[in-house]
């Protein structure tokens, strides 16, 4: 194990960033611009990602009604349904001379 004495102790005083509020606080217009810059930053972060994963979720969701449209046209050119009782309605009427 290491020894705690060689590592020395953090100091106490040392700051992390925190929280601020800045209506609360009297901020410079410099750090009023930096943490409007840091923000724009983050948020331009974020829609990079947001619009990866928009990209993807329309990608599949076109990809899934095209499928759903081109079975609809598969299955219907394979009925013949129609056809099949057109030619039981022509067997099935007798000829007449009228006809």
């Amino acid at each position: 194990m290491a020894d705690k004495s060689s590592q020395g102790e953090p100091k106490p005083e040392a700051q992390f960033a925190k929280r601020i509020d800045p209506t609360k606080e009297a901020l410079t217009k410099e750090q009023l611009q930096f943490i409007r810059q840091v923000e724009m930053a983050q948020w331009k972060k974020k829609t990079d990602k947001l619009r990866g994963r928009n990209v993807a979720t329309g990608l599949a969701i076109g990809a899934v009604v095209l499928g759903i449209y081109g079975y609809t046209f598969y299955s219907v050119s394979q009925e013949k349904i129609m056809d099949e009782i057109d030619e039981e309605a022509k067997v099935r009427i007798p000829k007449t001379g009228a006809n």
